[in-house]
């Protein structure tokens, strides 16, 4: 089931691997053509969720952790799982590759907090990552080399590099963050929820002040819906592939788009407000508190390959595509856009998406899990 390429090698056969592959461009035809092609429902407990996902560079295989403690291996090429592995003790989320389509590392929900890095080659565990003191729930890989950042709730900020069970950097923040690389690797973002505010950092310094602050102040829009205007929890950040824009996906009906490195003259803040989905916390029937809980929000959307398009579950178990337009959001109240498609995924709540950073494919998952990919005309 390998898909054709995201912005990159492409195919119009959904069978076909990648040595057949040509260039896709991902346009609206492309993305309104996605449907689900193959959803599997036999790995995940009844009763729980899948909670996060992850391709590894290759785009061939994608990694599940769930509520029910398993970790779970696909080959997306194929459509086939793979490999089932159970963490019963220390609990599981937040499963990123590193560099190696074999190797993951995950954070843990019970017990002390770690953070494993686990081989589904040896099935055996490679390494602890000890030194938080409360659930860790943000955790992202370096696209460049074997470092990490991990953020928990003991509203810590800590820098690894995989080969040492020590951290190599620590950070406190005061207030419970949420961390992402840009794709030089020489970036990285926090956002903290208590201050709305999205602090920039060079890896270099990383004990030094940020050399960015962007405050987050949607008071006129959030003003509408309720009184006093309730600020959204920022679950997920994710920079695009030209590092200019981060994605701050949250747990209510509204994600943003941040300008990080706006024209001379203009202070960097959100360019746009991606409204006309259900956020997650409806699903849960109360409203979250300041941390990015797991099986309730934290990885509901992601960035096309492109940087063009942004894509989110929704509490009514539907995927929502926007293309980002900002010309558009600039002459919409309040910088809003709003879907260009909605598609019927899961009959239930859509809690995970995640892009395959090669084929024109992604996964969406919540009690089941599903891989998409386009119906493509012939000449395509």
């Amino acid at each position: 089931m390998a898909a054709a390429m995201a912005s990159g090698s492409s195919s119009s056969s959904a069978n076909a691997g990648p040595s057949d592959s040509k260039k896709l461009a991902i346009t609206s035809q492309l993305m309104s053509g996605f449907k689900p092609a193959k959803v599997f429902t036999q790995y995940t407990t009844k009763g729980t969720s899948i909670t996060s996902a992850s391709f590894d560079d290759t785009g061939a295989f994608c990694v599940t952790t769930g509520q029910d403690d398993h970790i779970q291996l696909y080959d997306v090429r194929t459509g086939t799982h793979k490999s089932t592995c159970a963490s019963f003790k220390y609990g599981a989320h937040l499963a990123r590759f590193t560099h190696s389509a074999h190797a993951l590392i995950y954070a843990s929900t019970k017990e002390n907090n770690a953070i494993r890095q686990y081989s589904f080659k040896t099935k055996a565990y490679v390494r602890y990552y000890l030194g938080h003191e409360k659930p860790v729930v943000s955790l992202q890989m370096s696209p460049q080399n074997d470092t990490f950042l991990s953020a928990s709730v003991d509203e810590a900020v800590r820098l690894w590099d995989l080969r040492s069970p020590h951290h190599v950097g620590h950070m406190n923040v005061r207030g419970h963050p949420v961390v992402a690389y840009d794709p030089s690797g020489r970036v990285f973002a926090v956002a903290i929820n208590e201050r709305a505010t999205v602090l920039l950092y060079d890896l270099r310094k990383f004990d030094q002040n940020p050399f960015e602050v962007i405050h987050l102040d949607d008071s006129a829009a959030l003003s509408k819906v309720s009184m006093p205007p309730r600020v959204p929890v920022i679950t997920s950040l994710t920079f695009s592939n030209d590092s200019q824009y981060l994605l701050l996906g949250t747990s209510s009906d509204v994600h943003y788009v941040v300008d990080t490195l706006p024209e001379s003259g203009q202070e960097a803040g959100v360019v746009a407000r991606l409204v006309g989905h259900e956020g997650l916390e409806r699903a849960s029937g109360t409203a979250m508190g300041m941390v990015a809980e797991a099986g309730i929000s934290g990885q509901e959307v992601c960035w096309s390959p492109d940087g063009k398009w942004v894509l989110s579950g929704s509490a009514d178990g539907s995927v929502v595509f926007w293309h980002i337009d900002l010309d558009e959001a600039r002459r919409n109240e309040f910088r809003n856009l709003r879907p260009r498609f909605k598609q019927s995924g899961h009959d239930a709540t859509s809690r995970v998406l995640a892009f395959n950073p090669r084929f024109a494919q992604f996964m969406s998952a919540g009690a089941e899990v599903a891989f998409w990919l386009p119906e493509l005309p012939e000449e395509v």
